[in-house]
């Protein structure tokens, strides 16, 4: 008599396992209660055959698919529209083949996705990255002069490639590039893309990166306009030229890179100056400055000879002279107040002289008068002074004499 198996997987055991076709009808019983769903994907293989054709439809961002089985009339109506590289949304049932253990879907409609929804959603995604700030001017970092090294991230063997490195170097032949090259159309664009960036950030050499491919559809731009690329674009702290496309092509990528390139050719214009127009430019700078200088000194020559030809540096000796006659003025002009005033003190001292003298006890003499004086010099002012043996001395004009009182 056999065992029973276990009625739930957390029953099992290494002594009681689940045989395969177990595990197979219980997966089966699961999936077979699953509701239909709409989901969304990219045709990435279409193999039409008759009564049921067969597509893989791959996630849009991530490497990830599922098999899908379709009525070939269903998918006949859709006519051209359903293709491989083509959006669609699938209604589809999930079911699970026992035999193979694959788990695929079997579809009941296919809607292409068409252009006018999925812009709706880039605006609707553009707006929330531009409320977010990641937009804004402000962010926006200047490109290096010359950077030190370029990196280039570029289909595999893309024109894009050749036409950023070409014209880069014809430009300024010395840069280095740092190139990446990877799927730049497909699912794996996004982490391609997103991998590489990363990579080239990490790199201290790599002054700024160029995000690079050439024109396509508008389907196979979508992946530059994905919500993590453009964020992984955001936090590099590297410069980033978005040079996706043509002139008419604006993935978001554009709005959020430092620089946008209308072309992968024009990426080379905003990297690198020219190397001719920078010598050109250096040429010209320096013709200026030596008319400048030429200018400079020849007018200085004109200020110089002007002042040679001043009559002071002309004949030296002038400023001596005109010196020399300012103080040869200056000392005639003091000799003159200073006699002046020599006179007038004069004149004044004969005055002075005049009416001393006129108040002198000589003067009185002149006039007749005399001073009579004692042997001891006292002067007579009262005969009462004088006895008759006295002898007097009699002072006049001229002299002096001696007399004796009259007995």
């Amino acid at each position: 008599m056999s065992t029973p198996l276990p009625e739930r997987a957390a029953d099992t055991t290494a002594e009681q396992p689940w045989p395969v076709r177990t595990l197979s009808l219980k997966i089966s019983d699961y999936v077979d209660k699953m509701a239909p769903l709409w989901v969304e994907g990219q045709v990435v293989q279409l193999n039409r055959r008759p009564g049921t054709c067969y597509l893989t439809l791959r996630d849009t961002e991530v490497d990830m698919s599922l098999s899908v089985t379709v009525p070939a009339n269903t998918l006949d109506a859709m006519g051209a529209a359903v293709r491989e590289g083509a959006r669609v949304v699938v209604h589809a049932k999930p079911t699970f083949w026992t035999k193979r253990g694959t788990l695929h879907l079997d579809a009941r409609q296919v809607r292409p996705v068409g252009v006018g929804e999925l812009l709706a959603r880039l605006e609707h995604l553009k707006q929330l990255l531009r409320s977010e700030g990641l937009f804004d001017r402000s962010r926006k970092r200047p490109l290096p002069f010359v950077p030190r090294t370029v990196g280039l991230i570029t289909g595999r063997r893309g024109a894009a490639e050749k036409d950023v490195v070409q014209n880069t170097r014809r430009r300024w032949p010395a840069t280095r590039f740092e190139i990446r090259e990877v799927a730049v159309q497909g699912p794996d664009t996004v982490p391609a893309v997103t991998e590489a960036l990363r990579e080239l950030d990490r790199m201290p050499q790599v002054d700024v990166i160029v995000i690079a491919r050439g024109g396509g559809s508008f389907e196979d731009l979508l992946p530059f306009s994905n919500e993590s690329l453009v964020r992984a674009v955001a936090e590099a702290t590297t410069p980033v030229v978005s040079a996706i496309g043509h002139d008419v092509d604006t993935p978001l990528l554009d709005f959020v890179a430092d620089v946008r390139a209308s072309t992968p050719t024009d990426a080379a214009k905003h990297i690198v100056p020219a190397l001719e127009e920078q010598l050109a430019g250096l040429t010209a700078t320096r013709e200026r400055a030596t008319r400048a200088l030429r200018h400079r000194l020849v007018s200085e020559r004109r200020h110089l000879d002007a002042l040679r030809s001043r009559p002071v540096l002309a004949d030296p000796h002038t400023i001596v002279r005109l010196r020399r006659q300012e103080i040869d003025g200056l000392l005639e002009r003091t000799t003159y107040r200073l006699r002046s005033r020599l006179e007038r003190a004069a004149d004044q001292v004969d005055h002075l002289r005049a009416q001393i003298r006129a108040l002198s006890p000589l003067s009185t003499l002149e006039r007749g008068y005399a001073v009579v004086r004692r042997p001891d010099d006292t002067v007579v002012i009262d005969p009462a002074q004088v006895q008759p043996t006295d002898l007097l001395r009699v002072s006049v004009a001229r002299g002096e004499l001696t007399v004796r009182q009259a007995t």
